[in-house]
């Protein structure tokens, strides 16, 4: 008899050793908003780049096809979480595989969502302290208003976000408490989509943009291998497991968890596909990793440099605000790998700063070295992601502890196995190559 089902029978629900984690006055709202938050994140600016790569119909395909694994495995993971009352990603892997399957989880998380951090923090200097691109350099917002200067340079403008919001940010100790920046991260988000699709749109009907590519275009073996290199930028761009458990444990009605998966999971490829078609199609084979340094030049278009201005800082303001949702589970996972045995995070506000302030240091020092957000969407998507979003779930529906998979689970599992290990595979190598030639 597992540990949740002792539990059960005591009338003594799984994990809610901390006061906190008994609330259950999450909305419907909300929690799609902070599960949407969780995937739109930083994937957004990379995917203009991804059509580029692999043309408008395959990237299309790509995400639809991404997002519609992503619905399964998430489901996989709820269901096959019920019969022992976990009430986190990591209780589940620990019930199918033990000790080291929670643990191998929580590095998983810790190093998924390191890379995620160190990517919008990236995208915020890019934003605000601009960015230099194969020797060209790409003003960002402070330094096209007031020149550059010290305090409009990317360690400083890091450090200032850091003590006026990411730490205070990061203080709630219940993820629901963030659905009200989650909302107005989300809105920002629709914000810079609207203005960029109204802009190319502008640019069409004016006659001045290229036609696009609509498929690949395969000439050698290197552009072969760089076809693979966006797979795992799809992939991380949709990774949003590590939250789901947590959000559905505070949801008032907890059966309504799925339908809030699938509703994040729509409003999200709306908002990926749009923004992909239409970065694409504004800046065609001139898009650059982060899309957002793109927006530094004059548009061509009546008010170009205000809309490139409120594309920027309605981006911006949207990953800061994203900031503390991601890194909530990065904390949590970390404190299980190297404190399982200790009291609740939540009780210990020593171990839980201590932590906090960590974790924020490591993403800092990676923001500054690391060159630009394709780096890092390319080799934790190729491992860490792969592994969250399809390859575990798909484990723990093939062990299937509780007899409760049906040959259909079982195909469906083999098959998000193998092409989990293909892509995997492939997209490393290709990263690899890419690196090196």
């Amino acid at each position: 008899m597992t540990t949740g089902e002792k539990n059960r029978e005591k009338g003594v629900p799984l994990l809610l050793k901390n006061p906190l984690e008994k609330f259950k006055g999450a909305s419907f709202s909300g929690s799609v908003f902070n599960l949407s938050c969780t995937i739109i994140g930083a994937g957004i600016m990379s995917l203009p780049a991804t059509f580029k790569v692999l043309g408008v119909v395959p990237g299309i395909a790509l995400i639809l096809f991404t997002v519609f694994l992503t619905d399964m495995s998430i489901e996989m993971l709820l269901r096959f979480s019920r019969p022992s009352g976990c009430g986190s990603y990591s209780e589940v892997m620990g019930d199918t595989f033990g000790v080291v399957g929670k643990m191998a989880l929580q590095i998983i998380v810790v190093v998924n969502n390191i890379g995620v951090v160190i990517v919008y923090l990236i995208i915020i200097e890019d934003v605000f302290s601009g960015s230099t691109s194969n020797g060209v350099h790409h003003a960002g917002v402070l330094e096209g208003w007031f020149g550059a200067h010290w305090w409009t340079g990317r360690s400083f403008v890091l450090a200032f976000l850091t003590l006026t919001f990411f730490i205070p940010s990061i203080c709630f100790k219940r993820i629901d408490s963030l659905r009200y920046t989650s909302t107005i991260s989300v809105l920002l988000a629709v914000v810079f989509l609207a203005v960029v699709a109204s802009v190319s749109v502008y640019k069409i009907v004016e006659g001045s943009v290229l036609r696009p590519r609509w498929f690949p275009e395969i000439t050698n073996f290197g552009s072969f291998w760089n076809f693979f290199t966006v797979v795992p930028v799809i992939v991380c761009a949709c990774v949003c497991h590590y939250n789901v458990h947590t959000i559905q444990n505070e949801l008032a009605e907890e059966p309504q968890m799925q339908a809030v998966v699938g509703t994040s999971l729509a409003l999200c490829a709306s908002v990926y596909v749009t923004t992909g078609l239409f970065g694409y199609l504004l800046f065609g084979e001139s898009t650059l990793p982060d899309m957002l340094s793109n927006f530094d030049n004059d548009l061509g278009i009546p008010y170009g440099y205000l809309l490139n201005d409120i594309i920027r800082v309605s981006y911006g303001g949207h990953i800061i605000l994203i900031f503390p949702i991601v890194f909530h589970p990065l904390r949590l996972s970390f404190d299980g790998i190297f404190f399982s045995s200790s009291r609740p995070l939540a009780s210990d506000n020593t171990r839980f700063a201590v932590i906090s302030l960590l974790l924020v240091f490591i993403g800092l020092v990676g923001a500054l070295y690391i060159p630009n957000i394709w780096v890092v969407f390319e080799f934790v998507g190729a491992t860490a992601g792969f592994l969250m979003a399809f390859i575990l779930p798909a484990a723990i529906t093939l062990k299937d502890r509780h007899g409760i998979a049906t040959g259909k689970d079982k195909l469906a599992a083999i098959f998000m196995i193998l092409l989990g290990i293909f892509a995997n595979a492939i997209a490393i190598c290709s990263s690899a190559y890419s690196l090196v030639v």
